[in-house]
């Protein structure tokens, strides 16, 4: 394998990148992006070798595409026209079924590798691009069993050298556990900076008051609309359930209050705090 091709050279593109670099030392890594001026970045940080077309596609052993989702089903079925035979092609949307769904009936099907690799931060564009960024994190893979097992062999290769757990899940189940574990955080980070920015028009001095347990719980609303927009359009009916389950918990933590029930409140924190066991069995 000697020529990769990222589409999409920002936090995750470039993050792949970086880390695949140790995959061979003789790896050309070129960079494809709507953005010319993120193609630029990308080359003066040496997160790719040059810049390419997606004519040059061609002339790929595998191409990662790094973009938004509604791009990534628009263009994912022309980018499986244009590579050859023995191309690899993966993608690393944060929704799965919706991309899935639009090469099903490719007759290049076998070339695509749907995988989520579950890691990133709040910041965007090639500078946002850290080495090391996958390591110990889990990646989503679906449908492993319509992609050849050669290119399922060469897309394991890249994610060992970037560090990743391995998880096998249909593009459904994914969609579903996903809204509640990632894209219900960024809607509750988005709803909470809102409320506080709304807020803080009449009370200018409300952000010097803000520590550090405000700033890690805002940290996600820092995210990308353009990014995240298309991840709650796709995922519209699973958001919504647990938007549903969510709006339904803040409800009730509003009447407990409204009728001085702090024994309640006190159990339903002291439940919840259960979680921390959980995060650090998969920490």
């Amino acid at each position: 394998m000697k020529n990769i091709y990222i589409i999409g050279v920002g936090l995750i593109g470039g993050s792949i990148a970086k880390d695949i670099r140790h995959l061979n030392p003789d790896l050309i890594i070129y960079g494809i992006d709507s953005n010319n001026a993120h193609l630029d970045e990308a080359l003066t940080l040496k997160i790719i070798d040059a810049k390419a077309t997606f004519t040059d596609l061609k002339n790929a052993d595998a191409v990662i595409i790094a973009i938004p989702v509604d791009a990534t089903v628009s263009i994912l079925p022309n980018i499986l026209d244009l590579v050859n035979e023995d191309t690899l092609v993966m993608e690393a949307g944060s929704t799965k079924a919706a991309i899935c769904k639009a090469v099903e009936n490719h007759p290049k099907r076998r070339n695509f590798l749907a995988t989520h690799p579950i890691a990133g931060t709040e910041f965007s564009g090639p500078k946002a691009a850290l080495e090391g960024l996958f390591q110990g994190k889990t990646n989503i893979i679906c449908e492993v069993e319509k992609t050849a097992f050669k290119l399922q062999e060469r897309a394991l290769a890249i994610f060992q050298i970037m560090g990743m757990r391995i998880r096998y899940m249909n593009p459904e189940a994914h969609d579903k556990h996903i809204a509640y574990v990632s894209h219900l955080s960024h809607i509750s980070a988005f709803m909470l900076g809102k409320t506080v920015i709304e807020k803080a028009k009449n009370e200018c001095d409300i952000f010097d008051m803000a520590g550090s347990g405000f700033a890690s719980t805002v940290r996600l609303a820092k995210s990308s609309p353009a990014m995240w927009t298309p991840i709650f359009k796709q995922n519209k009916t699973n958001v919504l359930e647990t938007l549903d389950a969510y709006i339904q918990n803040l409800t009730n933590f509003k009447n407990h209050l409204e009728s001085d029930n702090y024994e309640k409140i006190h159990d339903e924190m002291a439940n919840t705090n259960y979680i921390k066991h959980i995060l650090n069995g998969i920490q």
